[in-house]
Parts: structure tokens; C-alpha cells; sequence
């Protein structure tokens, strides 16, 4: 892979996120990472691990090949502005932000920038995210770059733009609806027994193995689901009662309850 300089402006949660999973994952020396924030805590936590952190955009993006912008929504018109001076056709845009599309991203910064949408989940730290990457027309010369990039900090997936939406809901909110399926199951554990470390660690490393049962085998979850279910015993017991109680359309609802509050946004 290339050896670009990446800046990284706003290292929050997905920020910060990145750029640690760019470091552990070996892609990038962190010489090579500057980043921006307004956070003195944020900045001191990102000089320590060797990374070059600024309080202004310009100076954390001005000598860098890639700028990937990870801000709330409604600071990326702002932080376009600052940083148009040094924006051009030979910089690689990469927008993280949630709800803003390529053409607007576009008008803010200009037509001829070649701009990614990128849509990680906060797994991306551990290197198990999974990416959805979108681009505008300007893109092809650095595509290759991009996918590789993201493909060092778990798993990527190229998609047309209009499923944006509906992918930060499916992965990037989907963390959040997987974590909460955890905690319920370790809740239902320390009331059969276990403490609540233990019910942590058996719900978790089971959750962990389902997910590499369907990855390593492409099956359907039904299919993984009837090898554990034997006539009139204690799993399809269990699964009957949690559907019985809503447990699917529940999740299905929260779906697309998401879905529509990020279209209506």
C-alpha cells in the first residue's frame, strides 16, 4: 500500500477509533497520522502515541496526502471552509459524516475533489469493522487506495450511495443493537448463576463464535440454528419464547425506527 500521510480532523469515538486501529493494524507508521480536535485531553492522549495532533484543521491537513473528516453533522460545513485552502484535486476526501451526502460534500468543497463516503463502525479500532465505501466520479485514480486502506481495519463492502443510509444502520448502529442482545443474555446469566464477569465472557466469546460460524461458512443463520435445536428440547424451547415475546419484530422494528429517523434527518 501506498505510504500516504493521513490527517485525521475530529478524533472522537470514530476518529479516534481509526486512527488507532490504523496503528495497530501496522498500515500506517504514526509519523504519518496528524490529527485535529478541540479537545486539549483528546490531543495530549494522540501526541502519546507518537501521532503529530493540532488544535487547527490547516495545520494537522496542510501537508497531508489523505484528510478523512469524522465531525457531527452539523460542523462539516465549517470544517470544509477551514480547510478549503489546501484542498485539491491531488487530495484524497474522506467523509465519515453521518447524513451528508457526496453532492453536498461537493458543493461545500468543490466538484473536483475526489471525495469517499465511508461508513465504519467503531469496531474499526479493533480491526473488525465492517465499511461501506460510496465515491463521487473523481474517485478511480485513488479507489484502489481507499478500499485497501479500510480492507487493513476489518472487512469492506463498496455500495452505491443510496444505501448509505441504510447501511449506517445495519453496521454502524448495528453494534450497538448486537452489544444490547449481549447485555440481555448477561443479564438472563447471573440470574441462572453466574457472575456477572463470567456471564460477560461466556456470552460474549458464544457471540463471537456465532458470527464466525455464518462468516467462515456463508450459511443462513437457520442453517447453524437447526444443528443446535433437537424435538422437544431446551434450545427451541428458549427461541419459541423469545419470539413469542417479540424477540424478532422487536429487533426488525428497531431497524427500520432507525431508518426512518436518519431519512427524515
Amino acid at each position: 500500500m501506498e505510504n500516504k500521510k493521513i490527517a485525521i480532523i475530529g478524533v472522537g469515538n470514530m476518529g479516534g477509533a481509526i486512527a488507532l486501529g490504523l496503528l495497530k493494524s501496522g498500515s500506517v507508521e504514526a509519523s504519518n497520522i496528524s490529527v485535529s480536535d478541540r479537545k486539549e485531553a483528546t490531543l495530549k492522549n494522540m501526541s502519546d502515541l507518537g501521532i503529530s495532533a493540532y488544535e487547527n484543521n490547516i495545520d494537522a491537513a496542510k501537508d497531508a496526502d489523505v484528510i478523512i473528516v469524522a465531525v457531527k453533522p452539523y460542523h462539516i460545513e465549517g470544517v470544509i471552509n477551514s480547510l478549503k485552502p489546501i484542498l485539491s484535486p491531488e487530495k484524497i476526501f474522506i467523509s465519515i459524516v453521518a447524513g451528508v451526502g457526496i453532492d453536498d460534500l461537493g458543493e461545500m468543497a468543490g466538484n473536483d475533489i475526489p471525495i469517499f463516503r465511508v461508513m465504519p463502525n467503531t469496531a474499526i479500532a479493533l480491526q473488525e469493522s465492517l465499511t461501506c465505501i460510496s465515491a463521487n466520479g473523481n474517485t478511480e485514480p485513488y479507489r484502489e487506495y481507499v478500499v485497501e486502506l479500510f480492507d487493513k481495519l476489518g472487512k469492506t463492502i463498496e455500495i452505491p450511495e443510496e444505501l448509505m443510509a441504510a447501511a449506517t444502520v445495519l453496521s454502524s448502529c448495528g453494534i450497538a443493537y448486537a452489544l444490547r442482545y449481549i447485555r440481555a443474555a448477561m443479564q438472563g446469566g447471573i440470574e441462572i448463576g453466574f457472575s456477572a464477569e463470567m456471564a460477560q465472557l461466556i456470552t460474549a466469546q458464544t457471540v463471537k463464535g456465532a458470527t464466525e460460524l455464518l462468516l467462515q461458512s456463508g450459511h443462513h443463520p437457520e442453517r447453524e440454528i437447526d444443528k443446535v435445536t433437537t424435538p422437544m428440547g431446551v434450545t427451541i424451547t428458549g427461541l419459541n419464547e423469545m419470539e413469542h415475546k417479540g424477540f424478532s419484530s422487536s429487533l426488525i422494528q428497531g431497524v427500520l425506527a432507525s431508518y426512518k429517523k436518519i431519512k427524515d434527518n
